[in-house]
């Protein structure tokens, strides 16, 4: 067993939108990521997707629904299909949690597009 301490792992690394791998657990994966701006609109056909936010805000958009803002200890799980784009106007700490190989741009391939995500520690 490994403890994770969480403000280690986030001082560990400064890119945005690249989350790392800080835990797997009954096929699940828990990801940390900074992030700040837009990301791509994309969704998850096979995985419904959690985030937590650590510190900051995020601002989940939807295309059917109103948008969901979450602030420190606050999370929504954005369920499989559903088309999403998280952006955060400042800087924002973020917990993910999906299952093992979830691509974090869902169906788009793009400059963001994270194939092989790096483990914190």
């Amino acid at each position: 067993m490994e403890k994770v301490n969480l403000d280690e792992a986030f001082a560990s690394f400064d890119e945005r939108w690249s989350p790392r791998l800080a835990g797997e657990l009954n096929g699940q994966a828990v990801k940390l990521a900074k992030v700040e701006g837009e990301f791509v609109w994309h969704r998850h056909d096979d995985a419904d997707e959690l985030f937590l936010v650590r510190s900051g805000e995020l601002r989940i958009e939807l295309r059917d629904e109103p948008d969901v803002v979450l602030t420190a200890g606050e999370f929504v799980v954005v369920p499989r299909g559903v088309e999403h784009r998280p952006v955060a106007e400042k800087e924002a700490e973020i917990l993910l949690f999906e299952p093992v190989g979830t691509r974090n741009t869902g169906n788009v391939e793009d400059e963001r597009t994270r194939t092989d995500v790096e483990r914190i520690g």
